[in-house]
């Protein structure tokens, strides 16, 4: 139940501790900008409103990776005046005109994206925002190092021709969640090299970026002119290695909780879900729980993953189904309608969600983001 409104499941999102943790984010790069990442619907807390926290608490700069990400945040009133938005995963033919009329930061990678920037920004008679990504060693987007001269080459001849304006040069780096790892130096050296190439060249971008969550949180030399965290602005370490959200004033948002729908004695012996892969070792009482990976939670924690009913922790037993699960309550009662709670930030003894990564053998990131549409995210202060 959440205020005068009975739910079957919910997703709190606690807006304070977003705004709370980018404060705390900001103040370890104090002279960088800062982005907040809000793809995949703001890790699955909510794109619009988490979009709208961060800005309360001080980012000037919002990261989508679909145009449809960037497009749904001006079209919710987060106009240029109030935030730029960097969006980066452009495919041929989607909405570049689009993206050029609403002012939104255009990544771009390679000749053919930088050939579909220049040619949306002629079509609707407007300068472009461009920002070139060099693929410093992640090889996921980006301009290989032997093709970087002739990517700046060619938007610096379209910025003196009026079509774009180089407004960044940044990069992603491949491993920034694991401390010491022996990419990460190289890479940030190689970032300096094909930044100062662009600059030496003409380039005069506003920002250069490269530090994600991980960086921002331990890599300071990697912070520039602004840094970009994501996992991190909802409260939750990008690595257990990094340190714990504790360790750097950081709370989880998202707390996952359903009702127990319904509650029954069994006997011993007594198969639970598909496969019977949990047979009930003696007379017991099961809690059926309506979440399942249709949902968001992960079959690969079948019998694993960790619940918090009536102040005790449980576990699943048996199968992940799309739409329910069931716990064993040892024998215990509670009424049905009883609150389960899958995770949260830990205040009360209940999971997080990093206990739910490793139950499920994933990462956190995942267990946020691919909370679905059939939870109502409930907004909270």
């Amino acid at each position: 139940m959440r205020g005068s409104e009975p739910m079957r499941a919910w997703a709190d999102i606690d807006l304070a501790a977003i705004r709370n943790n980018v404060r705390a984010l900001r103040s370890l790069a104090p002279t960088a900008a800062f982005m907040a990442v809000v793809k995949a619907d703001g890790y699955g807390h909510g794109m619009v409103p988490c979009a709208k926290a961060a800005l309360d608490a001080g980012a000037t700069w919002l990261g989508t990776a679909t145009p449809e990400e960037a497009l749904a945040l001006r079209a919710a009133g987060i106009g240029p005046d109030r935030a730029r938005v960097l969006c980066w995963l452009w495919a041929p033919g989607d909405p570049w005109r689009e993206g050029v009329e609403a002012g939104l930061d255009l990544s771009v990678g390679g000749r053919r994206a930088l050939d579909e920037a220049i040619g949306a920004a002629r079509a609707v008679g407007r300068t472009a925002r461009v920002q070139l990504k060099a693929d410093t060693g992640l090889g996921r987007g980006g301009c290989q190092p032997a093709d970087w001269p002739e990517l700046v080459a060619a938007a610096l001849a379209a910025e003196a021709d009026g079509h774009i304006r180089i407004t960044g040069l940044w990069s992603h780096f491949a491993c920034a969640d694991e401390p010491h790892h022996p990419s990460i130096a190289p890479q940030l050296a190689l970032f300096r090299r094909m930044t100062d190439h662009a600059v030496d060249r003409g380039a005069r971008p506003e920002v250069r970026h490269i530090a994600n969550s991980p960086a921002t949180l331990t890599l300071p030399e990697a912070h520039f002119d602004l840094v970009r965290p994501g996992i991190a602005m909802y409260g939750i370490s990008p690595s257990p290695e990094i340190g714990t959200p504790e360790d750097f004033g950081l709370r989880p948002a998202m707390t996952l909780s359903a009702a127990l729908t319904l509650v029954k004695k069994v006997p011993g012996g007594h198969g639970v879900s598909y496969g019977h892969t949990y047979v009930t070792p003696g007379e017991t009482t099961l809690g059926l729980v309506p979440l399942g990976y249709g949902d968001g939670v992960p079959r690969h924690a079948s019998d694993s993953g960790p619940v918090l009913v009536s102040g005790k922790r449980r576990t699943v037993a048996g199968r992940v189904a799309m739409d329910q699960f069931v716990v064993d309550l040892g024998g215990d009662e509670p009424p049905e309608g009883t609150t389960a709670v899958l995770f949260g930030p830990g205040d009360s003894g209940e999971p997080t969600a990093e206990d739910w990564a490793r139950a499920a053998g994933t990462i956190a990131y995942e267990i946020v983001t691919r909370v679905g549409g059939r939870v109502p995210r409930v907004l909270h202060e």
